[in-house]
């Protein structure tokens, strides 16, 4: 996945299957950063990973409490799971680092919703997923690549 890629997705189900797909790329100490309007697929895309991931429960949209934290599933190389809005965050860098998220990526897969511009900071490497939607459908395009 060196190469920045593009992908339709017709459906809701097609969304969660890329998301299954990128989970298998990724592993503990990785950060994924979602962009894209409201309604283009990110909590869907997030649900993809965390099935892919085999983490426990069901995933939701953070946007209230901010961040989500998900255990792992029973298996060999399970990987849990934070899941973050930042939308509210509205780049504030306190509460952000609040959040301890450099702490989660030494275990865990974190997944940003709104990221974009605001956490990148964390890593070295990070996965970007760019999720867009036409107008009156529930068609939705991303395109993803790793970024050093």
């Amino acid at each position: 996945m060196a190469d920045r890629q593009r992908r339709t997705l017709p459906t809701v189900a097609d969304t969660e299957a890329l998301g299954r797909e990128l989970a298998a790329e990724l592993g503990a100490g990785d950060l994924v950063v979602l962009d894209g309007p409201l309604g283009a697929g990110k909590t869907a895309l997030t649900r993809g990973i965390a099935a892919g991931l085999g983490v426990q429960g069901r995933v939701s949209s953070p946007t209230f409490i901010i961040a989500r934290q998900h255990r792992a599933g029973a298996g060999h190389g399970a990987v849990p799971l934070v899941h973050v809005d930042a939308y509210r965050l509205g780049g504030d860098l306190d509460e952000l680092d609040a959040l301890d998220l450099d702490t989660d990526l030494h275990h865990a897969v974190v997944v940003v919703e709104w990221g974009r511009g605001v956490v990148e900071h964390l890593t070295d490497r990070h996965l970007r997923v760019l999720l867009a939607r036409e107008p009156d459908s529930d068609v939705r395009t991303a395109e993803w690549e790793w970024v050093d």
